[in-house]
């Protein structure tokens, strides 16, 4: 059973990000576990000089997959999230 949950999880993942992509975003910011988010090509965001807005975040949890190969030239800085995700750190 855990394996298709996990099956699962990993499918409603891929049909969001090509949700996102076929609407024209460029690029999807996670803060999570590094090894689950690898497999769907994230990185750490810090390899595209973007960093998180909370201290002490680890560099290898928080991660960029970017869906357009163009979309962070000459791009850097602190990547800010909704208010409510701060409630949560």
């Amino acid at each position: 059973r855990r394996q298709r949950q996990m099956c699962i999880r990993d499918r409603l993942i891929q049909s969001g990000l090509q949700i996102l992509q076929d609407k024209g975003c460029p690029f999807v910011i996670v803060l999570g576990h590094p090894d689950y988010y690898r497999r769907f090509g994230f990185q750490p965001a810090s390899g595209f000089n973007i960093k998180s807005q909370w201290e002490g975040v680890p560099d290898e949890a928080f991660m960029i997959l970017v869906l357009a190969d163009k979309a962070l030239r000459n791009v850097s800085g602190i990547a800010m999230f909704r208010d409510e995700f701060n409630a949560a750190l």
